[in-house]
């Protein structure tokens, strides 16, 4: 029932299922709170958020403010400052009755209480880097041959994701891989003795889901591999991939978690137009009790292995009920394991994910190219869908060579990074990224040539970056910046600025009292200038010039309120010209 002062389009608030769901957050982040608040004829009102703690208690009342005169529609930033479900709640009075009791209900109404789910700032922060342990280290023989690496090998390439200041390592599958139907190279159906398999196909003789490939060391080889990284500083992210192949231990064990042709033969995955012959998918409509208890028992294995990041293998082809529950059962006793979907498919799907638990998705970045759809997606991430959806711009993939990125000119992967890496608080790149990697498998197509997916990859770094042919200082650049800069480790502070020339994109990020510009010259090929009018109340500053620091050379500007600017990617600065300006403004 409307109270006394109707409070009308509170946000943000999540509903799933019928139910109210946590609205996203994390320690110390800045949530705006709004609503409409009306009144009966012309007396005017007041209107506070009254913030609760976990245990229920009341934490702060911040005023509300109207957000322009006549609106009617009034919002309060707040601030929670530990991990739990917290609450918010609008009280709206009359701010005549200097004498009113908070406890009563003369002249004043208080809405139900909305849930924010508080996390850990690896669930909205990170930087992302994912290789195939068994091409670190590995080594082509004089006869052709190739010899895997293995996690001890391994071990040695942490220092270069170390180096380009990544926080998170993604391993893919690292479990045995079956020999049925294994695919070859190209994903050719015919596997030579010497193909090491697809690590998605999942299960051999050594085991399954919570035992490691014998190609690439032991249990114990995979603690010391770990224990390395977090030396560094790095998580180590596993994938949960549920699936198998056809020599998995479930296969005989629990036959009805799969799906059985009239034949009596299991059916294989497939994705039309393609075929996964080498994959069992499970199906969740038999033993459903048994199958989450069994993937419950896999995910805590790694966990207690010291593993608190999952990608998650195609979550969108599994029941989305099924997540909710998985992760509600880990994140209650384990708050601080982060799951990342990786579902490129319909929004509506990806939406439901995210309210389910996942604190974090794959996007649709990797092929939004022009102004405009990068203009509109990521308005569409930071203020409309960032009360349950937290994205992860990734630049690449092993299964996505995005066609922007198949000239292989230098300026493409340089400026892609910079939009990935300042517009959203995650990125992540796979390995190759920096040597700028982009032979194609075929015209019109999306998929790498020789994909590291269907066999092991010899890279030589070391020449690479003596030859001057790496992005890795240029990434290690932009991370570094990143960590130092709160406003590039939030969301909802996005904002664009406008500027006539359709090949240069200008945005802002403000956390307090650190405001970041980016500038990116979208065109890789040519010089292209504009001039850019900065919306000052976003910016938050009222003077009529400001400086301002690029962060990648360190060059100092001055600036005003329309500001000239021109970007040349094939300039003499560097071996990537100016691709863009990270600039910070002194406040």
């Amino acid at each position: 029932m409307i109270g006394r002062f109707p409070i009308l389009d509170i946000a943000p608030r999540v509903e799933f299922g019928g139910d109210l769901v946590g609205v996203k957050a994390i320690t110390h982040e800045s949530i705006e709170v709004s609503a409409t608040i009306i009144r009966e004829g012309h007396d005017s009102l007041s209107a506070q958020v009254i913030l609760y703690k976990p245990d229920g208690t009341e934490s702060c009342r911040t005023p509300m403010v109207e957000k322009w005169k006549g609106s009617d529609r009034f919002s309060a930033v707040i601030t929670p400052t530990a991990i739990g479900m917290w609450h918010f709640a609008i009280e709206a009075f009359d701010e005549q009755d200097k004498s009113r009791n908070r406890d009563a209900t003369r002249l004043s109404t208080l809405s139900e209480r909305f849930p924010i789910y508080v996390e850990s700032e690896r669930a909205l922060v990170g930087a992302w880097y994912e290789f195939f342990p068994r091409s670190e280290g590995a080594i082509k023989n004089a006869d052709g041959s190739i010899t895997s690496g293995t996690f001890t090998t391994a071990i040695a390439s942490l220092q270069r994701v170390a180096d380009m200041n990544f926080d998170v390592l993604y391993l893919p599958p690292i479990h045995p891989i079956g020999l049925a139907f294994r695919k070859g190279k190209n994903n050719s159906l015919s596997a030579l003795p010497s193909d090491p398999g697809v690590p998605w196909g999942i299960g051999g003789a050594a085991g399954g889901h919570d035992a490691v490939n014998p190609e690439l060391g032991t249990l114990k080889d995979f603690d010391t591999f770990v224990a390395a990284a977090k030396k560094l500083k790095i998580d180590v992210a596993l994938d949960l991939a549920l699936q198998t192949s056809p020599d998995h231990p479930w296969v005989k064990s629990n036959p009805e978690w799969f799906t059985t042709r009239p034949d009596g033969t299991i059916a294989y995955a497939e994705n039309p137009p393609k075929k996964y012959q080498d994959i069992y998918p499970i199906n969740f409509d038999n033993n459903y009790a048994g199958i989450l208890a069994e993937v419950q028992r896999v995910v805590e294995f790694w966990i207690a292995r010291g593993i608190t990041f999952f990608r998650v293998d195609n979550p969108h082809t599994k029941p989305v009920h099924f997540w909710q529950e998985l992760i509600g059962i880990i994140n209650a006793t384990h708050p601080q394991v982060v799951f990342l979907a990786e579902a490129f498919t319909r929004p509506p799907m990806m939406h439901a994910l995210g309210k389910a638990g996942f604190q974090q998705s794959y996007t649709y970045f990797t092929w939004r190219v022009t102004k405009q759809e990068l203009t509109d997606y990521g308005t569409e991430i930071a203020h409309q869908t960032s009360a349950f959806f937290r994205p992860n711009f990734w630049v690449n993939t092993p299964d996505i060579l995005p066609t922007h990125l198949q000239s292989g000119a230098p300026a493409i992967f340089a400026l892609r990074a910079v939009l990935a890496a300042t517009l959203a608080p995650s990125w992540g790149m796979y390995a190759g990224y920096e040597l700028f990697e982009h032979a194609r498998f075929k015209d019109g197509g999306e998929e790498y040539l020789d994909s590291e997916k269907y066999e092991i990859k010899v890279r030589d770094w070391e020449l690479a970056t003596q030859s001057g042919r790496s992005l890795a200082p240029f990434i290690a650049t932009l991370n570094e910046i990143r960590r130092a800069h709160p406003a590039l480790q939030r969301l909802r502070n996005l904002h664009f600025h406008p500027c006539e020339n359709d090949q240069i994109i200008a945005y802002s990020k403000r956390e307090g009292k650190d405001l970041i510009l980016v500038i990116v010259n979208l065109d890789p090929t040519r010089a292209q200038e504009t001039t850019i009018r900065w919306d000052y109340s976003a910016l938050g500053i009222n003077s009529k010039d400001f400086s301002a620091t690029d962060l990648l050379d360190g060059a100092s500007y001055q600036w005003s309120e329309e500001t000239y600017i021109r970007l040349d990617p094939i300039g003499k600065l560097s071996p990537l010209g100016r691709v863009a300006h990270i600039a910070h403004v002194e406040l």
